[in-house]
């Protein structure tokens, strides 16, 4: 019996080493935000999408550097987001930052890009973040929010260049 959960492990592995990421795909490296610095905007932010454990899992790491503004100190934003695919090989992420949030989000193909959807009902906060491949290697941003009952609006538009 040992041998067969070994062997039957061995084999799962293999599967997952150089997991194509499918949509997401063309995130995977290091990037650096295009942010100006006005007031609500970012003046600095690099994310970075890697594989980690053996390609089992995409790892994304962001931050973002806010300054000063209406009387508000500056801060900074950090979070962490894991990409993997659930029992039926679908893609899902789980998103955390430095605020206290957690996101679980189910992943789909966009037109040049790869959508995060929140997967919360209707009557609950949700949260979209689209990334758009605008080809030489810049990649737009759009995070969305919808209040429990309504449509979403844009929350922030961004864009990065890859390093």
């Amino acid at each position: 019996m040992r041998v067969a959960v070994v062997l039957f492990l061995a084999m799962f592995a293999c599967t997952l080493h150089g997991e194509d990421w499918g949509p997401a795909q063309f995130l995977i490296g290091e990037w650096t935000g295009e942010g100006g610095g006005q007031p609500g905007t970012a003046s600095a932010g690099d994310f970075s999408f890697t594989p980690d454990l053996q390609g089992a899992i995409l790892v994304r790491r962001s931050f973002a550097e806010y300054p000063a503004a209406n009387g508000r100190p500056a801060f900074r934003h950090d979070d962490l987001t894991v990409v993997y695919r659930d029992a039926s090989r679908q893609l899902k992420a789980a998103y955390w930052d430095n605020e206290g949030h957690m996101i679980p989000y189910a992943m789909r193909a966009a037109a040049n890009g790869v959508v995060f959807e929140s997967e919360a009902p209707r009557s609950a906060t949700r949260y979209r973040l689209t990334y758009t491949n605008a080809g030489t290697g810049l990649v737009k941003i759009r995070f969305e929010l919808a209040e429990p009952g309504k449509d979403f609006a844009t929350y922030i538009e961004a864009a990065a260049r890859r390093k």
